[in-house]
């Protein structure tokens, strides 16, 4: 059995690991290859293109990347041609997925959505194109399902794969007092970004934010959660404009930075669910370039970007997006947040309830079983 997967981007790699290492448990003679990251490699995925100079978000940012794009398309068609992979599964990262999965379609390759791009809320159009190339789409919100259903597309929710990955290796008690900080003093997690260019944008107006912070609350302190593909260079902002002892860098150990913390700020994406399934107050910000969004805004059919707000089907954490993200803004919510005992335990009630709505444990699983029925069904024909 041959299985392509495709991914984009660390959390889709971290899915893809996942679901790697789910496949070789009950398939173990499976030969699993495409296009990843360090954890699909690691778990057993022979890579025949790696991620990380292709993970930008943005409209504008993505043009810079487009002749390596194409450039790996064809690597990766090609090498579909050649191994006749009997499923094919596309894991998020639309723009360079849509392109991969078409081609693959023409190589009668049937194909498989997991993780499927937020089609609600930007360019709906093509949802036609998953009708017409994808056999399955695996969704993990459950609002999800019946958007799916009703244009006529092969659903199944599948839960949300974080809530088997949540794995916290130390206590809130243990993380500070390893790192030198206090275990009674008010921690704040910042989680800026996965990729370059959010990063990039984002790192230097949470510096601020948190100068503005400390002078307002003297006793706080900071965990930057460090993604695990990005250079230590990119996160010098935090470190040099806090030397002295306060906010500390760490990386790869996100569950553990957010057991840890009180308040979170978080670059919106993937870490808000983190940050909803560990039940911490948040404040999400982003920002991408001016023209981008600009761009963009014409064709985004919803009114609130974090994910557990439109899990939550209302405004349950504050978002501050685009110009609505500046140092000050930043600070006020993430204070409020501190100080304000009622207003954090009325999110923490709201968040959980987000929690229970992600699905039960073994997304995973599921989404293995899904596959492997797939590929069974092209072995087989």
């Amino acid at each position: 059995m041959r299985i392509m997967i495709s991914c984009g981007e660390a959390s889709g790699d971290m899915y893809a690991g996942a679901l790697a290492a789910e496949l070789r448990r009950r398939a173990p003679e499976a030969e699993i290859f495409g296009f990843g990251g360090p954890r699909l490699q690691a778990a057993g995925g022979r890579l025949i293109g790696e991620y990380g100079p292709f993970s930008v978000t943005g409209l504008t940012e993505a043009v810079k990347v487009v002749p390596r794009s194409f450039a790996m398309l064809r690597k990766l068609v090609d090498t579909a041609r050649d191994l006749r992979p009997h499923v094919f599964v596309a894991i998020d990262f639309p723009d360079f997925n849509f392109k991969l999965m078409a081609a693959l379609r023409r190589l009668g390759i049937p194909i498989v959505y997991y993780v499927s791009p937020q089609l609600w809320a930007w360019r709906p159009g093509r949802m036609d194109t998953m009708k017409e190339y994808v056999d399955r789409v695996l969704v993990i919100f459950p609002f999800e399902e019946t958007l799916y259903r009703s244009a006529g597309v092969s659903v199944q929710f599948v839960g949300h794969p974080l809530v088997d990955l949540i794995r916290p290796s130390q206590t809130r008690v243990e993380f500070l007092r390893d790192r030198g900080l206090k275990t009674d003093a008010p921690t704040v997690a910042l989680l800026p970004g996965s990729r370059r260019n959010e990063l990039e944008r984002i790192a230097p107006i949470v510096t601020q934010a948190v100068s503005l912070i400390r002078a307002r609350v003297p006793e706080a302190q900071f965990v930057v959660a460090c993604a695990p593909n990005l250079p230590d260079a990119l996160f010098a902002p935090f470190a040099h404009g806090h030397p002295d002892g306060q906010l500390v860098l760490v990386r790869d150990r996100t569950d553990d930075v957010l057991v840890a913390s009180d308040v979170v700020i978080t670059a919106s994406g993937t870490a808000t669910i983190q940050c909803a399934l560990h039940e911490k107050p948040m404040v999400v910000v982003y920002r991408v370039s001016p023209l981008t969004y600009r761009l963009g805004k014409p064709f985004i059919h919803v009114d609130t970007f974090a994910m557990p707000n439109l899990v939550a089907g209302r405004r349950i954490v504050p978002e501050l997006i685009q110009d609505d993200f500046t140092p000050g803004r930043t600070a006020d919510e993430t204070i409020a947040l501190l100080t304000d005992a009622n207003r954090r335990a009325e999110m923490v009630t709201a968040l959980a309830q987000v929690r229970q709505q992600l699905g039960s444990p073994g997304a995973t699983a599921r989404v293995a079983d899904s596959v492997l029925e797939v590929a069974t069904s092209a072995m087989s024909s």
